[in-house]
Parts: C-alpha cells; structure tokens; sequence
C-alpha cells in the first residue's frame, strides 16, 4: 500500500511534535518566571512601534504574508510586542507605519484605558498613521491585569493580518506574597510563581494571499467574510512550534513560544487574551484553574474574597481577556507520585525531606498533597520486555525518578518530569492546515523540585 501525501505530511508532523517536545525537555537550566515583552516599570514609560509587514512560518514548511507591530527598527513580529508597565504609569505609545501605502493607514486601540491621541490623521476609532506617517497615543495605566491592544483602522482586514498585542500592567499595591511570588493585582489571594501568555489568534489563507496580490497596487480591497481560518495560533505560533525555544532563529517573525513549565505546588498565571475574530475553549489538562480576572478587572467582593469560578476549560470571547491561577500538587491521583519515602527519594534534584509538618495539606519541600505520602502505585507493571517505550517515557511512572531502559530507548525526558497537552477544545483547531497534530496546542511539563529549567 503506497502512503498518501497526507498519511506523509501527518507522520512528519508527529514526530516533529515528539522532537520539538524532548528538545525543550533538553534545554539547559535556567529559572524564569516572566513573561517576555518589553518591560519599562517607570513611572513614564515611551514605547516606539512600527508597523511593517513580512512573512511568518508555519510548522507545515509554508509561509504566510503578515502584518505586525515591530519594537521600533526591530523586525515585525506576531503578536506584537508584549508591553509591561506599572500601574499608575503615564504611558506612551508612538507608531510609525511603514507597512505599504496600498495597506493604507493603520493605528492601535488600547481597550479598557482612556486615551490621548496627538499628532496622525482622524479615523473611526482613534487617530491614524498614514503611510510613511506617526501618531501618538498616550494612556495612565490606571488598573493592572492583562489587556489586549489591536489595530483600530479596519479590524476586520488588519487584526487578522496580525496587528495585535497584549499590555501587561503590574500592581503596586503592598501585597506581601510568600516565598518570593509576585501578586497579579492588589490582592493577596492572587500571588503566582510563574506566568505565561496564551495569546490566541487565527490565520485565513485565502484573506492573506489576497493582501499579498494587491500590495504593489493603490489600495487593497479584500473580503473578510466569510472567515474560514487554516491556523490556529498561541503567541503567533502553530504547533509543534509553540514549544519550540524563545527567540530562535528559524522564526525570526514569532519569536515568544508558548510552553507552560512548573514544579509541584506553584502557583502559574495564565494570561489568555483571544487577539483574534474566533472564541476559543482552551482546555488544560492536570487540575483546575481559579479565574481571576475578566478584562483586567479582578473577579473579587468588597473583602477581597474572590469570585472566579474553578474551570477545566478557559473559554474568552473576542477581544477579551482572562487570568487564572493553575496549580498542580497530584492532588486526587490517590499515589505517592515519588513512589518511595521522600527521605530515599533518588529524585534528580536530590533526596528529598517529609515537609507536611503545616497545616495546608501540601509538602511545604515537594509541593505533594500530603495524603498521598507513601501510598502504592495502584497497580503492577508489567516487565520491561512486555513494554513499549515512548521518547519521553523517563522509566518509572515517578516524578523525578529515572529507571531501567533498554538501550537506545526512551532518554529524552532527563527530569523525569510529567507532561500533560493543553489545547483547543475545538478539534479543528488542533490542526495546521486539515493535518493533526498542529494548532493551538503545547504542553505543560511538570519538574521534579530542585531542577531548574527555561521556559
């Protein structure tokens, strides 16, 4: 039986997959808890964005005509650059656009703040940069939490062509977090160890390859309707490039991944901002989230209590942005998941000490929900030559616990960590181009404590 192109195109897709996830998996260690972006915490931040176009990559070996914010001469990115701030802070925000003069004139609408324009030409929605032109749009950041900014100057064609971003505003309010966390908004029960940005967009071929026809000429006139997306995009990327590493060179457009890493009892930000025309169910397996935030506003009472629901699945409309909290301990999985006494544990990081001497329920050393301690792995494996063995599988079903292998098998997991996909839970978004696995995709790899490890 002869294989057909796209039985070919899925296998080579799968194995990409596998690759680009034992090379993360690969990376040297490193501690992050940040988002990438462009970071001024002064009390009046400038910020110079240009918009330009060029040409972005898929993980099918294609390319797609694109539109993007750039920081300043830099090259055009997708999304744009990610903009973090102080609340409290004046900011102010200069575009240039050098996108072709067929493109017309662009801008950018910040959501949620009142803003000042100086300087462009009147448009719809806010001032406008003409082609070779500026305008300059100035803001107090006066709530934090996570926003979207997008093109104001016909949405329907330039946000699809990628002229997106997200804002970032950081409390200032005096939250004492414990070991070291950082409060997402003025309110002790929002601390987080670590944070991620999901933001979510989508690419229609037919609507880019039209703009790209009609560059050279005096205007573009193109139909957005109706919308019938091939991509499905995390921070600009498709899988299996969301994984790939930050900043690489083989995606000199797209360069923020999108790969969730964490330890035991961490407590991990979700920034999810739906940048593009489409609502998206993004499910994440593991646990729970607590939602915080809708819009940059944060879900509380009038004691500080909060309100959020707990979800298995974040669903933000367009235009929208949420924040939860996602924590992952074992918690319900009924077995020690370091299979031995922690005192003998030959965890990577080290032995490890019996930490449930405090009352929330969680090994202030492992992160592991204390009732677990020492309860058996429910069942029996089976013998090695009874086994067939994955890439990733590090050898036990232990976290932190590398065991026997038969030669040449397994070895790409060296933490021993344990990962789970988190993804669309629109199946045809988890696809680049009618071929699976692809999309809106990734993986949250959990880490044995004591490793280190880079986003």
């Amino acid at each position: 039986m002869h294989a057909t192109q796209e039985t070919i195109r899925t296998g080579v897709a799968t194995r990409r997959l596998a690759g680009l996830v034992a090379a993360a998996l690969l990376l040297p260690a490193a501690s992050w808890a940040a988002i990438d972006g462009v970071e001024n915490l002064g009390p009046t931040p400038t910020f110079s964005l240009t918009a330009k176009d060029g040409y972005i990559s898929t993980p099918d070996g294609g390319s797609v005509y694109t539109w993007g914010y750039a920081d300043g001469s830099s090259a055009m990115q997708l999304p744009g650059p990610t903009l973090i701030v102080q609340q409290g802070a004046a900011v102010v925000v200069t575009l240039t656009n050098e996108l072709p003069a067929a493109a017309g004139n662009v801008s950018i609408v910040f959501p949620g703040h009142a803003v000042t324009v100086t300087g462009g030409v009147g448009g719809l929605l806010t001032g406008e940069a003409s082609p070779g032109g500026s305008v300059t749009y100035s803001f107090v950041a006066a709530n934090p939490g996570t926003f979207l900014y997008h093109s104001g100057t016909r949405p329907d064609l330039q946000v699809e062509m990628g002229l997106v971003g997200a804002l970032i505003v950081r409390p200032t309010g005096a939250v004492a977090c414990p070991g070291g966390a950082t409060p997402a908004y003025n309110n002790d029960h929002t601390c987080y160890d670590r944070e991620i940005l999901f933001l979510q967009t989508e690419i229609d071929l037919e609507i880019h390859r039209a703009v790209e026809d009609q560059i050279g000429g005096v205007s573009i006139d193109v139909w957005t309707s109706p919308y019938e997306p091939e991509y499905w995009m995390l921070n600009g990327r498709a899988a299996p490039d969301t994984m790939a590493e930050a900043g690489t060179s083989r995606l000199p457009h797209q360069p923020y991944n999108c790969m969730p890493q964490m330890h035991p009892g961490e407590r991990l930000l979700l920034r999810v901002v739906a940048a593009g025309h489409e609502p998206h169910p993004y499910h994440h397996h593991g646990n729970h989230a607590r939602i915080l935030a809708r819009d940059g506003r944060l879900l509380a009472n009038g004691g500080g209590q909060l309100l959020g629901p707990s979800v298995f699945t974040i669903t933000t409309a367009p235009g929208g942005t949420t924040d939860a909290i996602f924590e992952w301990t074992g918690k319900g999985l009924g077995w020690d998941i370091y299979g031995v006494p922690h005192t003998e544990a030959p965890l990577v990081g080290g032995a490890l000490k019996d930490g449930c001497d405090n009352l929330s329920g969680y090994d202030s050393q492992t992160g592991e929900w204390c009732p677990d301690h020492g309860n058996p792995f429910p069942v029996d494996l089976p013998a090695l030559s009874d086994l067939t063995f994955g890439g990733l599988w590090s050898g036990s079903p232990f976290l932190g616990v590398l065991g026997s292998l038969p030669p040449g098998e397994g070895g790409l997991n060296p933490t021993a960590g344990f990962s789970y996909m988190w993804h669309s839970h629109a199946e045809r978004e988890m696809i680049n181009n009618d071929i699976f696995p692809g999309g809106m995709m990734t993986m949250l790899v959990i880490h044995p404590p004591g490793v280190d490890f880079v986003e």
